[in-house]
């Protein structure tokens, strides 16, 4: 298993646009192509104005084509641009758990 770690820096004073775009429109279609959400967060402690979701996926090549699928998706092209507009950095990660990781 692979997990995504996707963290976004938004500009200061939009987290309640944010989550309000991606929990009326956004995760749904996220949902329909990436897959297994394991989590979504915004941060309450620690640097402020941050967004981390974390996807699961059984490989590398899985994830491209989920992506892929998302990015394809009209619905997902008109979207995006409105929460982009929100968004000053974004962090990509992948990881891959450890032999005893629970999450493996």
């Amino acid at each position: 298993m692979f997990y995504e770690i996707r963290t976004y820096q938004l500009r200061t004073g939009t987290l309640p646009d944010y989550l309000r775009l991606v929990g009326e429109e956004g995760i749904e279609l996220q949902k329909k192509h990436l897959g297994q959400l394991v989590g979504y967060f915004h941060t309450d402690i620690g640097p402020q104005n941050q967004i981390v979701h974390i996807w699961a996926y059984a490989s590398l090549d899985e994830r491209e084509a989920r992506r892929a699928a998302l990015a394809a998706d009209p619905a997902w092209q008109a979207f995006a641009p409105r929460i982009q507009a929100l968004i000053e950095t974004l962090d990509n990660r992948i990881l891959k758990p450890a032999p005893f990781s629970p999450l493996g």
